[in-house]
Parts: C-alpha cells; structure tokens; sequence
C-alpha cells in the first residue's frame, strides 16, 4: 500500500485517459511516462512491446473494474506503479463480466515482482471495496485520489461504521427506551453529513423525479379514499399529510430514505372503519381520531419496549415476498388504469383516440424513463451528457409526454390530474377535529381496531426500512427501526386530530428513491445476461425533504397539477413498479423455469444448492405471493383487512421451509446479502 501511495504521491497519474482498447491505453500512458519524465525515451518501445506481449498471453484484468498489466525487464532500473482512469470502461474480458476503467501498471527490472506482490494485494482489496471505486470514479486530481486511500483506511480500520449484517439496528436493548437511544446516538453522527451529502446533482434528478411519484400514487390514494369516505377524507388531505408528514419525517427519523405515503391496505382499512361508523352511527372523523390515538400509542409503545427487533426472524425469503408484492400492485394499478380507460371508451361508443393517445403517452413514459436511465453505460455522448440523462430520464420522460400531450390537446383531450382548485377540506369542515364528539364507550372501543392498524403499520413500515437497509445496497450509515416507527407513530396521532390520512413507509417509492441516489455498475454474469449492481447511494435527508416541500409548494399552484396527464402518471406507475423488480432474487428465480439450463448465468446460488431445490423454494415464494395478492385484490374488505395477519404468517411459513430444505442449501437462497464472488485471477 505504501508504494501505491508513494507513486501517487510523486506523480504516477494520468486521469480519465481517452482510450477504446488496452493497446491505446498501454501506447498513450507510456508516453505520457516519457513525457512527464518519469521514464527514458530510450526505454519506451521495449516497455510498450513488453506491456503489449503480456496483454497477448493472457489479460491482466482481475475484476471489480480494475486491470494490473505488468512488464519486468533489464533495461529498466527501478520499480514504477502508474495509476491510470480511462474515461471510459473498456472490456477486458474480466472473470467477473465488469468492464475495465482502473489500470495499475507495474513495471520494473527483473527479479522486482516480488516487490510488487503486497502491491498486488493491497490493489486487490482496494478494488474489492466499492466505496473506494466510487471515490475512484469521483477523483479530479492526484490529491483526491490520496483522500480516498485514506478514507478507505479510516473504513477499514475497527470500530466499522457499518457492517452488512442486516440485524444492526434490530438488537434487543432490554431496557425501556433503550432501542431508540441507539438509534438517536448511531444517526446524530451523521445528522449534518445527511445535508451536505445531498448537495449534488444527483440529488437534483431524484428530488424531481420522486416529487411526480409521490404526487401521483398522493392524489390518486386521495381521490379513491374520498370515495371510501363519502368525501370527509380526499385529495387535499392527502397532499397536506404528506407534504407535513414528509418534512417532519425527513428532519426526524433515523433512515430519510424512507418515504411516506399511502398505501392499499391502510386505504382498505380507513373504508371499512368509515362503513362501521355509519352503520353504528357514530361521527366518523372523531371515531377515527380515537382509533389513530391508539394506534399511535401502541406504535410508540412498541418503539420503546425494542418491539422492532422482532424483524430479526423476518428473512431475505419473506422480504422479496412483500417488495414483490408492493412493485406488482403498482403495475397492476397501472394497467388496470389503461384498461379502464379503453373499456371507457368503448362503451361510450365514442372515437377512440384518446384511449389509444393514452396508451402510448403511458408506454412512452415508461419506454422513455427505462431507455434513459440505463443510458450511463452508453457509447454515446459524452461522459457528462450520458450522466445527465441517465440521472435525469424518468424526470425527462414525464416532461417529454406531457408536452406531446399537450401539443395534441387541441385534436385529442385526455384525461389530466384532478387536482383541487384551492386549499380547503375537501367538505369543507374545520381541520381541527373535536375527538370528544365520540361517546365515551367508543373511544374505549376503538383499542380493537387499533391493533389490527398497529400491527399493519408496524410490519409495513419495518419491512420497508429492511428493503431499504438492504446489505446490496451497500448503505454506509446506521439504520434506526426504533426511532423511525416511533416517529410514525407520533404522526399518526397528529393526522388523527385533523382528519388527515395515516401515511407509513411506503415500499415503492422508497426503493425508487435509493435507486435514484445509486451509482450502478453492470455486471456481465458468466453463463450470459447482465446484472446491475449498486456501488454507492448517496445517503442524505435533502431529497427527502425538499420532495415534500415542493408537494407542499404544489397546494399555491394546483392548478398547474391538472396538465399532467393522467396517462403519464400511469406510466411512471409501471416504471417504479417495474425498476423495483430490479434486483429481487426471486424473480431472477423465476425467470430460470424458462432459461434453457444450460445457459443458467452462474450465479452463487446455482453453484451451491441443486436446480430441483432451487425450483421448489422459489414454487414456494410464488405460492406465498400469489396468496397476499388474492388477499390484497379481493373484494371482501373484511378479508383485504386481514392482510397484515397473512403477512405475520410469513414467519412461520419461513420456520417450515427450514425444516424442508438443506441448510446449506437454504443459507445460500436465503442470504441476507449476495455474496462478492471470488474470480480473482492473477495469471
């Protein structure tokens, strides 16, 4: 490691160098040696020649984006380590399918090798570490690179700020308060970096793409809630809670990549208290203030008593279940949204245009936004352009879509958002609500359905912050369950004194959140097919909170919300539903019972557990999903209101598979974090 540093202490550079193949790369570095001084004009041929002749024989690409060509001859009198970055990633046939951007070149005279092998494995464990290639990537000068060695050394060196193993944050404190005082001491040493992290570009995109994300699945919750609840409930509630619920969120919890929202089953829930009230003629508004008092309550109660660490015995098998779920319910409602409108159409006996104008403004977005956001990787544009709009291409499409629309407006008219004309209630009551309307056995009665909604928020919002303190997502700062559900719970009392909607981790937006923070690398998996894998997420609270601020600033303008089309929503619907799908093991799973296996990519499960038991546990997960969406798609609300109890049923459902599969089968399928493989090669 010394002489790593040393050679970029004194110079051995040369940055983001503009080359298409390793024969230009190795021709313009050694020049570049030559020129700099740091070898003899004399030396130069046989250096390039002998570079060219170890390329020849075999790559020295080692993975992980990183190459060590090496060269020893006579006419060369003292070892040299040149780092280069090319501008661009080129394929060097790396036993781990990464394209090379990192050179090392090693050169010296015979008999130096040996010399260099600490070399070589301190390279070696650099570049294993994706941190550190993130801050390769980032580097503008030789002195950055000299930060990142020393940042990686202050990562290495114990105590480690975080470990990948998914329970931190979920051990049992025995002692009240105890979990929450953790989680508050671990974040309050991140508290000002979470703001300085997020002043960068890529904050930008994520901000305005998650702004229209938020809002859509906000206003579409609200329109159907005030449906549910003939009205005492709708639109401009919703967007008030979120946007207050939001900001305080973003400034208080423990893990700001969450984000806040509505969600079907809470929905389903908040419909049939409203139909019980009626029915037992009670005012809706207070009962369902007392019933969020004590749901409230009981959250908090479970955040003190370290009830959160009960997700201990939730695994990656139950956490692809329910991402599954969450990502499927999206594009479900989405096409459900299309065929409404076609079926509309239709039966209105009218021209057709604007259902099929739809349909394409829907398919656009979402062809645009995924076409976009894989543009990084590329051979198009430059460097900066390809950034750009793989940052900003869901952002990008919406506007695209809406403008095409727009232009259209005067030959087709579809449907845009139903946005309200002005601030107000949407019956126009008072926001405050008096709970004290509520006879006096009521507010005790309400402790029922309390549970039911605790138990739903509890699981939802701590699955959630599981997906989202995801070890493969390689998450620097401590998570915080405690913390977080005990400020959930503090705003579900809150909204419950103003009749606003109960919001709580909502599972799709919040992984398209950590996926617009990430910086990616795509991996070509042998046996064919690629993967793409997060390097680094820009972890901060800025995106957080200026997304709700910006919903909050949306309540001056609604107007402007209604030329958005609500195609276009749909489309960004499909690609959250769709991107959030990326990643999840099971459906990789799935997508085998109709790969030919001899083309099987090898994967680390594959190598370690028999195709038949890999077959089986994922027929297994299927089963299980297939469940919960009957559940969750059901027209009898009293069994969609028993949603969070089969969930629950995971568990034991998890202890059963135990019994059926190997154990050294089932650690394999079952990891909490897909394993770094070992395709190191030094030939």
């Amino acid at each position: 490691m010394k002489r790593l540093i040393d050679a970029l202490d004194q110079g051995h550079v040369v940055l983001d160098l503009d080359a298409a193949d390793i024969t230009t790369a190795i021709r313009q570095t050694i020049q570049r040696m030559v020129t700099d001084g740091f070898l003899s004009e004399q030396v130069e041929a046989e250096v390039v020649s002998a570079l060219l002749q170890r390329e020849q024989d075999a790559p020295t690409a080692i993975g992980n984006a990183a190459a060590i060509p090496h060269a020893y001859l006579d006419i060369l009198t003292e070892p040299l380590i040149i780092f280069v970055r090319l501008a661009r990633p080129v394929n060097l046939d790396a036993p781990d399918g990464i394209p090379t951007r990192y050179l090392f070149m090693l050169l010296g005279p015979i008999g130096a090798a040996g010399d260099h092998l600490d070399t070589l494995a301190g390279v070696a464990r650099l570049m294993s570490n994706d941190e550190f290639r993130y801050d390769l990537g980032r580097a503008r000068s030789r002195g950055d690179l000299l930060q990142a060695l020393q940042r990686f050394n202050d990562r290495s060196a114990p105590p480690v700020v975080r470990t990948t193993d998914s329970g931190i944050g979920l051990e049992y404190s025995g002692r009240l308060f105890g979990g929450i005082i953790e989680d508050v001491r671990r974040r309050s040493a991140c508290y000002l970096s979470d703001f300085r992290d997020g002043l960068a570009s890529k904050s930008a995109s994520s901000t305005l793409f998650l702004l229209f994300a938020c809002l859509a699945p906000a206003v579409t919750f609200g329109g159907i809630m005030g449906l549910e609840t003939a009205g005492q409930i709708g639109v401009v509630e919703m967007l008030v809670a979120s946007a207050f619920c939001g900001i305080i969120y973003a400034l208080c919890s423990g893990q700001p990549l969450i984000i806040l929202g509505g969600v079907g089953p809470l929905l389903v829930f908040t419909g049939i208290l409203y139909r019980l009230s009626v029915d037992m003629q009670l005012p809706f508004l207070p009962t369902y203030g007392w019933v969020g008092f004590w749901t409230a309550l009981l959250l908090v109660m479970m955040a003190i008593t370290d009830a959160s660490c009960l997700m201990r015995y939730f695994t990656r098998f139950t956490d692809e279940i329910f991402s599954a779920l969450m990502a499927l319910i999206f594009i479900y409602e989405a096409i459900r949204a299309i065929v409404v409108t076609f079926r509309t159409s239709f039966a209105d006996a009218t021209h057709h245009d604007a259902a099929f104008l739809s349909l394409i403004l829907a398919l656009g977005t979402f062809y645009v936004g995924m076409t976009l956001s894989r543009f990084r990787r590329s051979k198009y544009l430059v460097s900066w352009m390809r950034e750009f709009l793989a940052d900003f291409g869901p952002m990008l499409a919406l506007v695209a879509m809406t403008l095409l629309a727009w232009v259209l407006r005067s030959e087709v008219a579809v449907n845009t958002l139903e946005a309200p004309g002005s601030i107000q209630t949407s019956t126009g009551r008072p926001w405050f609500v008096d709970p004290f309307e509520t006879p006096v056995w009521a507010r005790w009665a309400a402790i029922g359905p309390a549970l039911l909604a605790a138990l739903l928020v509890y699981l939802t919002q701590n699955i959630t912050g599981r997906l989202v303190n995801s070890p493969d997502h390689k998450l620097r700062k401590a998570p915080a369950y405690h913390l977080d559900l005990a400020v959930v719970g503090g705003l579900i009392g809150v909204c419950s004194l103003f009749g606003l909607p109960w919001l709580v981790a909502a599972t799709v937006r919040s992984l398209a959140h950590v996926r617009g923070l990430a910086e990616t690398e795509e991996v070509t998996v042998s046996g064919g097919g690629t993967q793409e894998r997060i390097l680094h997420v820009q972890e901060n609270r800025v995106t957080g909170l200026a997304i709700h601020i910006l919903i909050a600033l949306t309540l001056l303008a609604l107007p402007l919300l209604k030329v958005v089309p609500m195609a276009v929503l749909y489309g960004v619907f499909l690609y959250m539903g769709v991107v959030s799908l990326t990643g999840n093991q099971f459906f990789e799973r799935l997508t085998l019972w109709l790969t030919d296996p001899g083309l099987y990519p090898r994967t680390h499960y594959l190598r370690q557990a028999p195709t038949s038991v890999i077959h089986r546990f994922t027929l297994v997960q299927l089963v299980c999903l297939i469940v919960l969406c009957a559940i969750t798609l059901s027209p009898n609300s009293t069994l969609r209101l028993s949603f969070p109890l089969f969930i629950s049923l995971l568990i034991p459902v998890r202890f059963l598979v135990g019994r059926i599969f190997n154990t050294e089968h089932l650690e394999s399928l079952d990891a909490e974090e897909t394993p770094n493989e070992e395709e190191t090669h030094w030939a």
